[in-house]
């Protein structure tokens, strides 16, 4: 259980730095994904490490989603006057996405 939080919250960590340090425009939370990606895939880090860790993180995750939803509150007044321009934005992303995954299953079939 140790090796497997220590995996988890050292990726999370280097990610943080990575992205503090260099500058990156990617998100550190991306960026972690992505270099644990890569360290399952060379197997550096094996699977078995870390399974029962990222299940108990996916099990769970909806209380994650508890403080940015909350945050959320301190600006109603500021998403309201914004509606129009986030409803906007929230549709052409919407269409755009399902465009392009019809389209990218289309070319791979």
């Amino acid at each position: 259980m140790y090796r497997g939080l220590a995996i988890v919250f050292g990726f999370y960590f280097l990610e943080e730095l990575l992205s503090k340090v260099l500058g990156l425009m990617i998100p550190g939370s991306v960026l972690g994904m992505i270099l644990l990606t890569i360290a399952l895939f060379s197997e550096v880090i094996r699977v078995e490490w870390c399974e029962k860790e990222a299940e108990f993180f996916v099990r769970h995750m909806s209380i994650l989603f508890v403080p940015p939803g909350a945050g959320v509150i301190l600006y109603l007044d500021l998403i309201k006057s914004e509606l129009l321009p986030i409803a906007a934005a929230l549709f052409i992303s919407f269409f755009a996405t399902l465009l392009i995954t019809a389209k990218t299953v289309e070319v791979l079939r």
